[in-house]
């Protein structure tokens, strides 16, 4: 209804990528920029910390389809976002995550150009350091290997962040203001 009144920006999906092809068949044609999360490359640590056991094969189906429908990011002329996806992969410590597997996976089930966002934002939030490894935040070491192993594999779209992003944006609940980040 918006599109036909004339709105004309691009419809953002952001998503954990534990998506159904039966929602995604819903949103083609909908949604122009996917926005998906790949959280695990293994199912014991999804169950483990996100009590999702087949995340891992559902997640990559999703994204694939999501490739499928949307194809590379595409920009404009001022560099804003108009199409595309975008995959997200947070380097959690000692590779929880499977970041490894997860790039040499997308290196071989999508085009070399896709875009990705390898994050460096993990921190302990919540209930996190009851979970060890993830009662810490990743060192710059482990962030630097999994930035080079992108690198490695051939991967030309990375998006990388400094560490200290990581402190950014974070609300303060015991706060008045918990989003005042002046």
């Amino acid at each position: 209804m918006a599109a036909d009144q004339g709105l004309r920006l691009p419809v953002v999906y952001n998503t954990n990528g534990y998506e159904s092809p039966e929602t995604l068949d819903l949103l083609d044609g909908i949604v122009d920029i996917y926005l998906p999360d790949i959280k695990y490359a293994d199912s014991e640590n999804a169950r483990r910390f996100s009590d999702v056991p087949d995340y891992v094969e559902i997640a990559r189906e999703a994204v694939l389809k999501m490739h499928g429908q949307v194809g590379n990011l595409v920009v404009d002329l001022n560099g804003q976002a108009r199409q595309g996806l975008i995959i997200r992969l947070l380097v959690l410590p000692e590779d929880v995550s499977g970041t490894y597997q997860t790039l040499a996976w997308i290196r071989d089930n999508l085009p070399r150009t896709v875009t990705l966002s390898l994050m460096a934002q993990y921190l302990p939030l919540h209930r996190g350091t009851e979970f060890p490894p993830l009662q810490r935040a990743i060192t710059q070491e482990e962030y630097d290997r999994a930035v080079d192993f992108a690198w490695d594999l051939g991967l030309e779209q990375v998006f990388v962040q400094d560490l200290e992003s990581r402190d950014v944006g974070i609300p303060d609940f015991q706060v008045d203001n918990p989003f005042n980040w002046c």
